[in-house]
């Protein structure tokens, strides 16, 4: 399998299995990926969702070995494949984590940037080598880079693919957290149970508005912010919230009641 699934509770695990090639992503990597996803944010007892990589690797970038000239509609057929994978982080309202050891690589860099959080190695790097096999980048990353670390570093990162190490993408603010090197996943562990107990609700407004509000006006964002937060006043989780408070104990949110949109 080129997708290792594995649950612990309300937290599932998908991990890149591919380590003999540090986890390069060909086309059946993208297509079980892409279904264990899509998987993860459609099965209601999953709340929270670790991307890792087997081995010492987390994602050293597209299979080069299987790349060729082709048409510019085969090309788009490809592309698509990949677009699809950040499509599923980017849809479900699950809080998504990527827990990166070692490489982070072209368009492992670019998965990585797609989660709504990455935990790293200290020793971990991250480079968008597209152009050294002369393409420009794709998996999101003209998204997800410049609005992680801004629009001048994301040019330099994509014309000049030298690696940055972990610390130096922490202080970008390209990584969220930095962690001693092999214990990535369990810090991602930790992190997951804790969403995973959370107001899942909530967390989907979260990424819904954070992805939609850089192209909204700043009125139109005051109107949005208000539609979903009266709709999260009638939500249980709502409920729970304010008693828990009342009786001074930490909440129990339920499971989650729906996708916003």
């Amino acid at each position: 399998m080129n997708v290792l699934i594995d649950d612990d509770g309300a937290v599932r695990t998908l991990t890149l299995n591919r380590p003999e090639v540090r986890n390069a992503i060909d086309i059946p990597l993208r297509l079980e990926l892409a279904d264990a996803l899509e998987s993860a944010g459609s099965d209601a007892g999953v709340r929270a969702i670790i991307l890792t990589g087997a081995g010492t690797t987390f994602c050293s970038g597209g299979d080069i070995s299987t790349m060729r000239l082709m048409t510019e509609s085969e090309a788009m057929d490809r592309a698509q494949l990949a677009q699809r994978v950040i499509r599923a982080i980017w849809n479900t309202p699950k809080p998504v984590i990527a827990a990166v050891e070692g490489a982070a690589f072209g368009a492992g860099a670019a998965l990585a940037a797609a989660c709504d959080r990455i935990v790293a190695a200290r020793d971990a790097r991250f480079a968008t080598t597209f152009t050294n096999v002369g393409l420009a980048g794709d998996m999101g990353a003209f998204a997800s880079l410049p609005r992680r670390i801004g629009v001048a570093r994301a040019r330099q990162m994509l014309l000049l693919p030298e690696p940055v190490t972990a610390e130096v993408g922490y202080d970008w603010g390209l990584v969220d957290a930095l962690v001693e090197p092999g214990t990535a996943i369990e810090a991602a562990r930790t992190d997951a149970r804790r969403l995973a107990a959370g107001p899942a609700l909530a967390y989907g407004v979260i990424k819904t508005m954070l992805a939609s509000a850089p192209t909204l006006t700043p009125l139109e964002v005051l109107d949005r912010e208000a539609a979903h937060q009266a709709r999260l006043f009638g939500s249980d989780d709502f409920a729970e919230g304010v008693a828990a408070f009342q009786e001074k104990r930490r909440p129990s949110f339920g499971p989650r009641q729906g996708v916003l949109s």
